[in-house]
């Protein structure tokens, strides 16, 4: 293959905002240079692979992952404790404690019915259920064989790359999972987000005295 279309392929995971799979970038590709272009999901492969060297060798800060059965640009993991405290103020995006509960039941569980989540949590879980599916995180699979069918739950590409997996079997073991929660990184990072969280909670609490008190909004009057 011409190594003029690495830089081809390189432009193109660049570009995308979501994982790109080989089969999209081999056909932007061939539509624009045409269908007699040799170029191959192993071309892909190996072209990552050298794009990934490349810059490993210019200790660059960047690199492409393998995610949800697609290529993205990313950065490297000894940076990632820089981005996600940036990442952390976006409080809007976060899952709290509750969703990321059911989330991590439906992902190792999967596939697996309300009734079966709600038996393991001990609560009610319809509003995380719908959090969960509004956020495309998880997805409905047909429904279960046991007594009044209830549906069946599974994860979606869009939790794939929220985690940052490239499949399902990426998940870490419980064992992995005890070794990440003992941390020093981890446990500061909870703290920073933790911290983060109280100062919203305050945050929303002041503004919504200031505006009880604002003239006007006395229920007395």
């Amino acid at each position: 293959m011409d190594s003029i279309y690495e830089s081809i392929i390189e432009s193109l995971i660049f570009a995308s905002d979501e994982p790109v799979p080989a089969s999209e970038i081999i056909k932007a590709i061939k539509e624009i240079d045409g269908d007699d272009i040799d170029v191959t999901v192993l071309n892909v492969n190996e072209t990552v692979d050298i794009l990934n060297e490349r810059y490993g060798n210019n200790d660059s800060s960047l690199q492409i992952l393998r995610l949800a059965n697609g290529y993205i640009h990313a950065t490297k993991p000894e940076y990632a404790k820089y981005v996600g405290y940036l990442s952390s103020v976006k409080s809007k995006r976060r899952l709290s404690q509750a969703a990321l509960e059911t989330l991590a039941i439906i992902a190792y569980k999967q596939p697996i019915t309300k009734p079966e989540i709600e038996m393991i949590r001990g609560v009610n879980s319809d509003y995380m259920m719908n959090t969960l599916l509004e956020k495309n995180l998880i997805t409905i699979k047909g429904r279960s064989e046991t007594v009044g069918r209830p549906l069946l739950y599974i994860t979606t590409d869009e939790f794939l790359k929220y985690f940052g997996l490239n499949k399902i079997d990426d998940l870490p073991k419980p064992r992995e999972i005890d070794e990440i929660m003992k941390d020093e990184d981890f446990i500061e990072q909870k703290r920073k987000i933790m911290m983060s969280e109280i100062e919203e909670i305050i945050e929303d609490e002041v503004k919504a005295n200031q505006e009880g008190n604002e003239p006007g909004n006395d229920e007395t009057e």
